[in-house]
């Protein structure tokens, strides 16, 4: 147990680099806020040194200014960018900062630390509940939800807790206080006919291959569009989940998963792994859901779920969240027969109990077996539908084809009953068009006909870009110089052994080995030294 630092001398932790950072509060702007100042070194002794010469530098500043009758806005500020924020990931100290300088500070923020009483965060918590909420209230009215009323309650304890460790109050007066009862959020599952509808649509809207993965995996979104095609080995049948997308303020950031248990191994279905070696061969740039919009990028977190949310409509299902699917995949491996712990570790949980605890539901399959095992078993027979909608339940139901189809895929048209006309019309080197047909009696063989038409015009137009850049085409090449040749021309300017080995799926030596001549017969220049 690591024993607490004195109050005014700073605080120190370990940087994930290996170095050691040191921070202190060094004076206070003219609204009374601390302004702080870091030190960084190699070892802690020398960062204490650092620190305590910082320190010694500006004045005991912060002796002066942390006292008990302090406004509680400058107290709750203080302890966020000292005690909290260091350790908080962007996404979380955006909900921090939001909570405190949003809502705490405007409206507790003059009140002086030890006269702070219970009836003041009760009228708090009463204000955020009635009127609180600063943006789209024509949407959602004046009031904050429950939930965030009570994230606003953490924050004011527990800094009111930190408050009583430094001597400043006697009592936390957050202690006590009456708060909006906390209500689960409801899962929603989706049932068998609804998966199977959702799947077709989402075929026809060009987004199977994403659904399906999330549904085989229950990967969080986050895990999903940070994956790239050096995470999926397809003859290993194996995907690697080491990271994770999330957006702050409109930026797009990349982070390790949630917990150490996310960073883990999965095996995949062998139907799953077919359907990606097709998708394989429509594969533009290293991540496997890129965006349709910009070059080199994933999908964001917001058109995934505008796309999600499009799919479910047209398939007549429930809207649901896209956490929701990952429900749908755990409740469907249950039914099927997997055990609690195999799939606690295919969700990346820490333990086998956050899984039962959260992602078991009871769905009306699981009813309906449960009453129909307990009415065999008092020796009675089990009707069984043997009508056609139950049979086929999906008879009826025809998928909603796209309006406009995803970039590089061509289009199809109807020109009567019985002809359909396929269309590809990229752009080639020298800026013009051409534009080739396919025809067929039905749209499917149509579909079959235009996907060979645009790997034939893109495999010429590639090989008419590489002669015009002076790349020898590699239709000699071995299978592992094919492999360093396929990654060095997706990241030319990569130069460590160890990252094309992993890349290319070859050892080291086999990279040292083909390395030089493979970057020449790219024609890449001006590399770096290898290392």
């Amino acid at each position: 147990m690591a024993r607490k630092r004195k109050s005014g001398t700073g605080t120190i932790r370990q940087r994930k680099d290996g170095r050691w950072e040191g921070r202190a509060v060094v004076g206070y702007d003219e609204k009374g806020l601390p302004k702080t100042k870091n030190v960084l070194a190699k070892s802690k002794h020398e960062c204490q040194e650092k620190l305590t010469k910082l320190m010694e530098s500006v004045g005991n500043t912060k002796s002066e200014k942390i006292r008990a009758d302090m406004p509680f806005g400058e107290w709750v500020d203080f302890w966020y960018q000292t005690y909290v924020k260091s350790g908080l990931r962007p996404t979380t100290q955006h909900t921090y900062e939001t909570n405190i300088y949003q809502h705490v500070i405007p409206q507790l923020g003059q009140i002086p630390l030890c006269q702070l009483t219970q009836k003041d965060l009760q009228q708090f918590y009463a204000h955020l509940k009635k009127e609180g909420r600063l943006i789209r209230t024509d949407l959602y009215g004046k009031g904050l939800s429950d939930r965030m009323v009570r994230m606003c309650h953490a924050k004011c304890r527990a800094a009111l807790d930190q408050a009583v460790q430094e001597n400043l109050i006697r009592t936390n007066p957050a202690i006590g206080c009456k708060l909006p009862p906390k209500r689960g959020r409801e899962m929603q599952v989706l049932s068998r006919q609804e998966l199977q509808r959702f799947l077709m649509q989402a075929k026809a809207d060009g987004y199977f291959e994403l659904f399906l993965l999330d549904l085989s995996t229950g990967l969080r979104r986050g895990e999903l569009l940070a994956l790239q095609w050096s995470d999926l080995d397809l003859d290993a049948g194996t995907l690697s989940v080491t990271k994770q997308i999330y957006e702050v303020n409109g930026k797009m950031q990349i982070s390790i998963p949630k917990t150490k248990a996310s960073i883990r191994k999965l095996v995949l279905p062998p139907a799953v792994i077919e359907v990606f070696r097709e998708y394989q061969k429509t594969a533009k740039c290293r991540w496997l859901f890129p965006s349709p919009i910009k070059e080199d990028a994933p999908l964001t977190p917001g058109s995934m779920l505008r796309r999600l949310h499009v799919t479910l409509e047209r398939a007549q299902c429930r809207q649901i969240r896209f956490h929701d699917l990952r429900h749908t995949f755990a409740t469907m491996a249950l039914e099927n027969g997997m055990d609690i712990k195999t799939l606690s570790a295919m969700l990346g949980h820490v333990s086998a109990a956050t899984t039962l605890d959260i992602y078991t539901h009871i769905t009306g399959d699981m009813l309906s077996e449960a009453a129909a095992k307990i009415d065999r078993g008092l020796g009675n027979e089990v009707a069984e539908d043997t009508s056609e909608a139950a049979q086929n339940p999906l008879a009826d139901f025809k998928p909603v084809m796209r309006r406009i189809r995803k970039p590089g895929t061509g289009c199809i048209n109807e020109l009567n009953d019985h002809l359909f006309e396929g269309r590809y019309s990229p752009t080639w080197p020298d800026g013009t068009k051409h534009s080739k047909c396919v025809y067929a009696h039905t749209r499917e063989e149509c579909e079959a006909k235009l996907k060979l038409l645009i790997q034939q015009m893109n495999a010429e137009r590639k090989a008419i870009l590489d002669r015009m850049h002076g790349i020898v085409s590699p239709d000699k090449l071995t299978k592992k110089q094919r492999q360093i040749w396929e990654y060095l021309r997706l990241y030319p300017e990569e130069t460590n052994y160890s990252t094309i080995a992993r890349g290319a799926k070859v050892t080291r030596h086999t990279v040292a080995k083909h390395y030089e001549m493979v970057r020449e017969m790219l024609g890449i220049k001006e590399q770096t030294a290898p290392a």
